[in-house]
């Protein structure tokens, strides 16, 4: 909208889809043994120049002015993540710690930049922060590759991977660069992943894995990524006490997974062409009853579908049926219901799907099991 280039406004149905997505991302990284942290959306500008984005990124920041001091909005998670760290005394035995973010954050992007949900001023950033010891470093990164391996495939992306290496202008030691580069190579090749090396396409902090998605169009998008990072920790003075009761700096790795929960909302949408899967449409049936006189019996389907947590809308326009069915199949609604006299006096439904088209009469009992199987499964 005029009022707010670049900064998404979200519908209700919008929102239904986006904290689908989020309930997704919680639900596995509490299997991957993540934590969930929060960290606050501005931050004073001493916390920046820590970081160093004050001085490499200020352009891209939105700034402001509180009781006559600099804060700035967060265009990253990562500085908050270190602080987050840093507010308890850490063993070794307490590593890895992996830390998830769902971060609001903000960037400045140029205004003939701005594209749709693919590139915004405003977004959601699904950050994670892994602080480990060096010999975790191959297990942690075969774990982040699992698990972005496993977002990839529920959706039926294909995805290709670059590891990009050391750049001219970087920061750290031979030794860190080399344990850094082999071991995101030697976790990719241990996986037996075909990857493409970029040399000297890293951060200047540490070298990185991409991930290129491949959407059914047959376009890229670099969305996750996995990079070692040598810097903030040494900014931060990030420690842990060792086996040996010395204070030693643990590594870092940031990643993430769908880059911006907005931008891959664009990404899903471009892919599935509206036509979601079940378990993450807006509405998952549509109840259409043929005449006024069977709204009482619409209603009623309408509580136990919901009661079983099915996402349900009914049109109860005075429309002719057929014309009902067209518009509720231009909506790519994954189930439409269409009841009358004949479905009231047997109690049951007819059912319309998108994907088997006009499947008959079904016992209603019968079609809330195979709904409730297909959005616990999560199929696509």
């Amino acid at each position: 909208m005029e009022e707010g280039p670049g900064f998404p406004f979200f519908l209700p149905k919008g929102v239904v889809l986006k904290n689908k997505l989020i309930e997704y991302w919680r639900e596995l990284h509490k299997k991957y043994g993540y934590v969930e942290i929060e960290t606050p959306m501005i931050l004073n500008r001493e916390l920046w120049e820590t970081s160093g984005h004050w001085f490499h990124y200020k352009d891209n920041m939105y700034t402001v002015s509180i009781d006559e001091q600099e804060f700035a909005i967060k265009p990253m998670n990562c500085p908050g993540g270190m602080l987050v760290y840093k507010s308890e005394v850490h063993s070794y035995r307490d590593l890895p710690i992996r830390a998830g973010e769902l971060g609001r954050v903000h960037r400045h992007e140029l205004s003939g930049a701005l594209h749709g949900l693919m590139r915004v001023r405003a977004l959601t950033q699904d950050d994670a922060h892994i602080f480990m010891l060096p010999e975790q470093i191959k297990d942690e990164i075969k774990g982040v590759v699992k698990l972005i391996n496993e977002v990839y495939e529920k959706f039926g992306f294909k995805y290709k991977v670059e590891l990009s290496t050391r750049p001219e202008n970087s920061m750290g030691t031979d030794e860190e660069w080399q344990l850094a580069e082999s071991s995101l190579q030697g976790a990719l090749e241990e996986m037996n992943m075909e990857f493409k090396i970029n040399k000297g396409d890293g951060a200047f902090y540490g070298p990185k894995i991409d991930f290129h998605l491949e959407d059914s169009l047959g376009r890229t998008w670099q969305c996750g990524t996995i990079q070692l990072d040598f810097q903030l920790p040494q900014r931060f003075d990030l420690n842990y006490i060792g086996s040996d009761g010395e204070k030693h700096r643990p590594i870092v790795i940031h990643r993430v997974i769908f880059g911006s929960v907005e931008r891959f909302i664009g990404i899903l949408i471009e892919h599935f062409a509206g036509k979601f899967p079940t378990w993450l449409s807006p509405v998952q049936v549509k109840i259409l009853p043929i005449s006024e006189q069977y709204n009482n019996y619409a209603e009623a389907v309408k509580n136990k579908l919901e009661d079983s947590n099915v996402r349900v809308e009914m049109d109860l326009r005075a429309e002719k049926i057929g014309f009902k069915i067209r518009e509720a199949r231009n909506e790519r609604i994954p189930y439409i219901i269409v009841v009358g006299e004949k479905e009231e006096a047997s109690q049951s439904i007819a059912l319309r799907s998108r994907n088997g088209g006009d499947e008959g009469s079904v016992l209603l009992e019968d079609f809330i099991e195979r709904i409730f199987h297909e959005i616990s499964n999560k199929k696509i």
